[in-house]
């Protein structure tokens, strides 16, 4: 599946089975704020589509998932490198998903993040 926010950002895939993912994302100077470190919206990004990424294979034919809330806590400042993000399916329900993601580099966790997905079917086609 295409995914042209994740090219755009640079975001890879690297794993993904029902209830968890694993996301890689090499930060540069395309990513960075003014103050020279990567900017929050990265690691936001990473645990948000990490999460959808996890949840996607728990869903029936015809399902779909959108973000309802998602709260991360930032830890460290980051400079450019590799970032990780995995993520794993703490429940689902028929309607509303929670996860949980774990943003690290070089091992040390730099932002957890908590979200809650409606589960649902379009009213119409393309919705």
């Amino acid at each position: 599946m295409s995914h042209p926010f994740a090219e755009l950002i640079g975001l890879h895939i690297d794993e993904q089975r029902a209830g968890y993912s694993r996301l890689t994302l090499v930060a540069g100077k395309r990513h960075l704020n003014p103050h020279g470190v990567v900017h929050g919206a990265v690691a936001y990004a990473l645990a948000d589509t990490g999460m959808g990424v996890a949840l996607y294979p728990t869903l029936a034919a015809g399902e779909l998932c959108a973000t309802i809330e998602i709260k991360i806590n930032y830890f460290k400042a980051v400079r450019p490198g590799l970032l990780v993000c995995t993520t794993e399916l703490v429940n689902r329900g028929k309607t509303v998903a929670n996860l949980e993601a774990r943003v690290t580099v070089d091992d040390v966790v730099v932002a957890r993040a908590n979200g809650n997905y409606a589960i649902f079917r379009p009213s119409r086609p393309g919705a």
